[in-house]
């Protein structure tokens, strides 16, 4: 079991036992909805403390035919750091969970969140190469072929700011790429791609682990999941290497429009999802939050940039 580190890095495994009222009470269960938003955007400001945009439905609630859901009690729940739990009432906290997703918004959501502007900055091969003005920044990561470059253009509406490849591998470098003028995302190396040279392999793995440890401007790591497929041993042991040096990090599960049959042996991506939460849970004192994604559908896109933006307004306080 790992231990929280000290603020302002924003840990995602952050201890919400200490907020919640000792009284014992029966675990609250939530439907998390892998259904994608409306079409309408969260306007700049405070989040108000019912919007039905971001709701999931609750455990009432009929689901309609072919919409896929999570079962989840509070405990697996992601609140950000200063969220006042008891202050939440059952409908409340059920309105403010971002949809496909066990991300609480706290009291750090709100501002703009739409991407204005984003511009390519540099490649560098190095920590010490980076950026050093000092603004806050995203990493993404996640095993070859997961689908981050892909994942990186839907967040910016971009078709080709990232390069997309069939072939796995195609990222070797630290990549900036500047938002909004105010944050980075960062597109770092896949891992995992087995016809790449050992020699190569090992030199993505040094400079991308001193990049985590050092980089003082990471807000969190966004690790990706391709969700279409059962857990793959390297990932387990990517967030797990991650928690043990207490690395911020979200869970973004790729590839959900996809629909294995059962027939066929497949899982669903709901299926996948939870059995890796199921997998990781030793390692962690707390559910790291996590989210399902398609770059195909922009499912999640907007979850991501609204988790992003209130992890984002904390780290900037601190």
């Amino acid at each position: 079991m790992f231990l929280t580190q000290q603020l302002p890095r924003i840990h995602s495994h952050f201890l919400i036992s200490s907020l919640i009222s000792h009284k014992p009470q029966p675990p609250k269960l939530f439907l998390i909805t892998s259904a994608l938003l409306s079409e309408s955007k969260p306007k700049p400001g405070p989040i108000p403390t019912s919007i039905s945009h971001f709701s999931t439905l609750t455990p009432s609630t009929t689901l309609p035919q072919q919409q896929e859901n999570i079962q989840l009690s509070t405990e697996n729940l992601f609140f950000p750091p200063e969220t006042d739990v008891a202050s939440f009432k059952n409908a409340t906290l059920s309105a403010r969970i971002l949809k496909g997703s066990n991300i609480v918004l706290g009291k750090y959501a709100g501002g703009s969140v739409d991407v204005v502007n984003a511009d390519f900055v540099k490649s560098s091969v190095e920590t010490k190469e980076c950026p050093c003005d000092g603004i806050p920044e995203f990493a993404l990561v996640g095993r070859s072929n997961v689908g981050k470059s892909s994942l990186l253009n839907s967040l910016v509406r971009r078709k080709k700011l990232a390069l997309t490849s069939k072939k796995p591998g195609k990222t070797q470098c630290i990549n900036h790429f500047r938002i909004n003028d105010s944050w980075y995302l960062v597109d770092l190396p896949g891992y995992g791609y087995a016809a790449a040279p050992h020699e190569v392999r090992t030199d993505w793995a040094k400079f991308t682990k001193d990049y985590f440890l050092n980089r003082s401007n990471l807000v969190s790591v966004f690790l990706l999941i391709d969700a279409s497929i059962p857990a793959k041993k390297i990932d387990l042991e990517y967030a797990s290497w991650l928690g043990q040096n207490q690395i911020p990090m979200t869970l973004v599960f790729t590839k959900c429009d996809k629909r294995k049959k059962k027939k066929n042996g497949g899982k669903r991506p709901e299926e996948n999802v939870q059995i890796f939460q199921e997998l990781i849970r030793e390692f962690f004192q707390t559910t790291p939050p996590w989210i399902m994604t398609s770059s195909i559908t922009n499912q999640g896109r907007d979850e991501i940039l609204l988790h992003m933006s209130q992890l984002r307004n904390y780290w900037l306080k601190h």
